[in-house]
């Protein structure tokens, strides 16, 4: 079955894609694939992937753009969109802004509050309250955030995985 038509039949689209969430795609009983919703709508949907997942989503006739994964930050080489621990603020991570190709980093979160985002009531009224849904600009701390407030876990998150 193609991803698209997966994406249409699915019952559980309405609940389970949402921007920062992880979604998992059951191929066969081998082979199952989670991405990170970055964005999604009625017509398409876009996720962070890696190697592995983007070359089946290539083999199943899947269309994506690449990312650079390393840029340059005030003279020393830094991994872009993964978040990491911050310096400033509880986590930081560096972004390429698309208007004017600069790296960017970008710093989020209360160093002196911890994230209830396995609380599933607790996750719910701050995607709500922060409007998760509507963000989707890489170079802001809300988008940040509101990925942080997915299902995934922050651990896996931090990885890069």
């Amino acid at each position: 079955m193609k991803l698209g038509k997966f994406l249409t039949e699915s019952e559980r689209r309405s609940e389970f894609m949402a921007t920062g969430d992880a979604f998992d795609i059951v191929v066969n009983e081998e082979l199952a694939l989670e991405f990170d919703v970055m964005y999604h709508n009625s017509e398409m949907a876009l996720v962070e992937a890696d190697e592995t997942a983007m070359s089946v989503l290539e083999h199943c006739g899947c269309t994506f753009e690449e990312e650079l994964d390393e840029a340059e930050y005030k003279g020393r080489k830094v991994k872009l969109g993964k978040p990491m621990r911050g310096d400033v603020k509880k986590y930081k991570v560096f972004v390429k802004d698309k208007k004017t190709g600069n790296v960017k980093k970008v710093n989020f979160g209360d160093p002196n509050m911890q994230i209830r985002r396995d609380n599933p009531e607790a996750r719910k009224n701050f995607r709500a309250r922060h409007n998760c849904a509507d963000k989707k600009d890489r170079t802001k701390a809300g988008y940040w955030s509101c990925r942080m407030w997915s299902k995934k876990p922050v651990s896996k998150i931090l990885k890069g995985k």
